[in-house]
């Protein structure tokens, strides 16, 4: 094969089977050799293929769905930043800018240009969440973004084989965890490299010159896909609004979303203003988030490349929640990322009322707990919980599963073998799923203690604590979240400090139900009454 290949449908699926295998090997290699829970355990992380120009070609099986929208981006604008002839063989790029990037700092994302014969054939990359990345502890108490860590600039992490040692020094300085840190960026680095080798092998062995040809052919198939989907919609604008549980007062989140013809428009218009806590959105996360929405909608089967999202366009006035401007705070920008997938599938629910769920119990939950032991050696943790999926229209929803992103949660004992806390229990929470001919998923209990021998710190990441996970189609909304400190409700929005011996109480919202209770099978509900999930 050599020139301009045709490409036969044999020959198209053998090289597409390959280019995922590569991805996700790449994957499996990166949890192997990463030292942080929040790679190893949670999976908070992407592997990517593009093209020459930084279009994505291929992602791995287990990654970050909001990474789908966000990586292929921070590649070009490396290739904006770094003109022809500015990279070389042996580079790795690297940057965790908020705007650039995934949306905050603690992404940290590496990107490795591919050489064949002299020539940019192509690039690897990777995003992966730092377990600390310094700055005040990650929640949503700063107030701009040079609170929230070390700002890693576009630039060179290696030079041509050579690592920047300078860099590493003030990485390794200005962050709690160092081996950790450190250790997941040199995962990534080996993730880079793998997919560097085995794209190489591949294209050496069926003699592709370059990925031009087979992108454009992968990319065209998913576009046209996606379009397909799109005109299968009936046009028109569709809105929807949400209040988040916000800072001491809701916030808005609103969406005109337009379909004509093969193309869809997502406009944020009445959304409410930036603010001066750490849940903005970056313009980057929220088109993710979007596009994301859309894709699960439309056609959830087309493969996640550039191709499906090259119909879909999204705006957000300058300077509201989900387009915030430098140099916002951004640190906890999932608790408000994670309603617009929910928002958008509201918008649409007149139109696909088959292919939409009920709210879940979302954003994400995590805890971060920092300290010191007697010698002075710096911790920082990071752990994941989660809420209760909604209801969907010929299913109950799962229970204390992550979405829109599907970071795993934290298992018990990793919490007690890593971190100076006592899990006393964890538990689904009878009833907590909203009632309806669907039942929502479940959320969870889990009771801690601190068992470390001076205080430490612990913020939350919490959200639906007063507005819960709304039902769909007369479904009833599941329950709210709580957190407790020593029995006491506390205000998950800020950090908060941790004696010997206290104990901290979660519960996790539930999703909302799908449908008129009054139509569930009542097998059904002698199975919830059975396993106590009523």
């Amino acid at each position: 094969m050599s020139g301009t290949p045709a490409f036969d449908a044999v020959t198209l699926e053998v090289l597409w089977t390959r280019l995922i295998s590569i991805v996700d090997e790449a994957a499996a290699a990166l949890v192997r050799t990463s030292f942080s829970t929040v790679v190893r355990e949670s999976h908070d992380f992407s592997c990517v293929l593009t093209d020459a120009g930084g279009q994505s070609l291929v992602q791995a099986t287990d990654s970050i769905p909001s990474f789908i929208g966000t990586l292929p981006k921070t590649v070009r604008h490396f290739l904006s930043l770094f003109p022809a002839g500015a990279l070389v063989p042996g580079d790795v790029l690297v940057t965790n800018d908020p705007w650039l990037g995934t949306g905050h700092l603690p992404d940290i994302t590496v990107v490795k240009p591919i050489f064949r014969q002299g020539e940019r054939v192509g690039f690897a990359a990777s995003t992966a969440h730092a377990p600390d990345i310094g700055g005040k502890m990650r929640s949503p108490e700063p107030r701009e973004v040079f609170e929230e860590g070390l700002q890693i600039p576009p630039m060179k992490l290696i030079a041509a084989g050579s690592p920047d040692e300078t860099l590493l020094s003030l990485l390794r300085r200005n962050v709690r965890t160092p081996e950790l840190t450190l250790g997941d960026l040199w995962a990534q680095v080996t993730a880079l490299d793998l997919m560097e080798k085995r794209l190489l092998i591949l294209m050496d062995e069926y003699r592709l010159a370059s990925l031009a040809a087979l992108a454009a052919e992968i990319q065209g198939r998913s576009e046209r896909a996606m379009r397909e989907a799109i005109r299968a919609l009936p046009d028109g604008t569709y809105r929807a609004a949400l209040e988040t549980d916000g800072l001491g007062r809701p916030l808005t989140l609103a969406l005109a979303l337009t379909i004509r013809g093969d193309e869809v428009l997502m406009d944020f218009a009445g959304t409410s203003p930036q603010v001066e806590r750490a849940i903005n959105l970056p313009m980057c996360y929220t088109f993710a988030m979007s596009a994301y929405g859309m894709k699960c909608v439309a056609a959830p089967e087309v493969p996640n490349n550039e191709g499906a999202l090259r119909p879909i366009r999204v705006e957000a006035p300058a300077g509201c929640l989900v387009n915030p401007q430098h140099p916002a705070a951004v640190g906890s920008r999932a608790l408000t990322g994670h309603f617009i997938p929910s928002l958008l599938l509201a918008a649409l629910a007149p139109v696909v009322p088959d292919r939409v769920m009920a709210g879940a119990g979302s954003p994400l939950w995590s805890i971060n707990q920092s300290g010191a032991d007697r010698t002075g050696r710096t911790f920082a943790n990071l752990f994941f919980f989660n809420g209760g999926m909604g209801g969907h229209p010929h299913r109950d929803g799962q229970s204390c599963l992550s979405w829109p992103s599907n970071i795993s949660s934290t298992p018990t004992e990793v919490i007690e073998q890593l971190a100076p806390l006592r899990v006393h229990h964890r538990r689904l929470l009878p009833g907590s799923g909203g009632a309806g001919q669907f039942r929502g998923g479940l959320g969870q209990e889990i009771l801690l203690e601190s068992i470390h021998e001076g205080p430490t710190a612990i913020s939350f990441l919490a959200e639906r604590t007063r507005v819960p996970a709304p039902g769909a189609g007369g479904g009833e909304p599941g329950a709210t979240g709580e957190v407790r400190i020593n029995g006491a409700p506390v205000d998950a929005k800020r950090i908060h400090v941790l004696n010997p011996g206290d104990r901290v109480l979660l519960r996790t919202p539930g999703g909302g139900g799908y449908g008129p209770p009054e139509r569930r099978d009542p097998a059904a509900l002698q199975r919830d009454r059975d396993q106590e999930y009523a």
